[in-house]
């Protein structure tokens, strides 16, 4: 019995060791696995402007494409408030040409004859003054006829002087500070006008990228305020997945590895993808990852950016990544 007892121990105590040394072996040289979720960006769409929701055009569920149309508010205010920048605008841009142009010919001819009256007018006063004058010397007038004639004098000499100076004026033109502010004026106007259009753009809602279309949040008739959130979309591209790998396996998933993802309801058929990021910082690994090692392991985040997504994956979704053998 003991001869029989002996070989039998020492026939497990082999296949023990053996086991071992090959668990060893396989765990070293299978290649690498790494356990994850689908992380899919979502984006709450809402107008930059306020308004009546006159229409939205698509439901919960709907695919959508870049660009698409998908609500609309009431666009005729913002219509009338474009209408009004650009009559401001026109009479700016009216105000600047005719600053530029200066005064009409007709305005300076009338401002000609003007100074020419006054001057003949200036002549008839200093005239009567010095008649006045020799009159008053010898006693053929009185002194208040004298004093008249004198402030009749000096009242000329002043409408003179302003009829020149405004002759004078409108043949120089408008100073170049005045062009100047109409110039910022018709500026001023000219922005009013983009941002008028830009307010009229924004009364449409529309898809920023390719998804489907997750919450409807407003209907029509409702009074919606700037921001406000009014779908909410899931987008289409980029899939990731996050991913968490032990820092002795940090090597082989550096940036830029090629890799292959699989889930669960499809092994057969697995997904290609690119390691986009790796964190600097190591985590506790999440409890919602599927992983064969301890979940007070410390790992590091990865990022993985899955290139040929058919609309499959969901959020959340636990996958599998292992290296992509074709690319080693």
């Amino acid at each position: 019995m003991k001869k029989i007892i002996i070989p039998v121990l020492l026939l497990i105590l082999a296949g023990a060791t053996g086991w071992h040394f090959y668990s060893k072996y396989r765990h070293d040289h299978e290649p690498l696995k790494l356990y994850g979720n689908v992380d899919i960006r979502g984006v709450d769409l809402g107008f930059r402007v306020s308004g009546r929701l006159s229409e939205v055009l698509r439901d919960e569920g709907d695919s959508v494409k870049t660009g698409e149309v998908l609500a609309r508010i009431d666009r005729d205010p913002y219509v009338r408030e474009l209408e009004q920048a650009k009559a401001t605008l026109a009479a700016a841009e009216a105000d600047l040409q005719m600053k530029r142009a200066g005064y009409r010919p007709e305005e300076i001819e009338q401002a000609r004859a003007t100074a020419e009256q006054n001057r003949v007018s200036l002549n008839n006063a200093a005239r009567n003054f010095q008649r006045q004058n020799a009159l008053v010397k010898g006693g053929g007038t009185s002194q208040q006829s004298f004093d008249d004639a004198e402030a009749m004098l000096e009242e000329a000499k002043q409408r003179s002087k302003v009829a020149d100076a405004n002759l004078r004026q409108l043949e120089a033109g408008f100073r170049a500070e005045e062009i100047q502010a109409s110039l910022a004026q018709m500026e001023q106007a000219r922005a009013s006008v983009a941002l008028a259009e830009i307010r009229l753009a924004d009364t449409e809602l529309r898809a920023p990228s390719d998804g489907i279309l997750l919450t409807r949040a407003v209907e029509p008739g409702a009074i919606v305020q700037a921001g406000s959130t009014a779908l909410s979309l899931s987008l289409e591209k980029p899939v990731w997945v996050r991913a968490y790998v032990h820092e002795a396996e940090l090597g082989e998933v550096s940036p830029g590895t090629r890799v292959l993802v699989f889930t669960d309801g499809n092994p057969d058929k697995p997904f290609h993808g690119t390691v986009g990021f790796v964190s600097p910082r190591a985590e506790f690994t999440p409890k919602s990852v599927e992983t064969p090692h301890l979940r007070t392991s410390l790992v590091y985040r990865l990022r993985v950016v899955v290139s040929d997504s058919d609309g499959t994956l969901r959020q959340g979704m636990p996958v599998t990544v292992s290296l992509d053998s074709s690319s080693i």
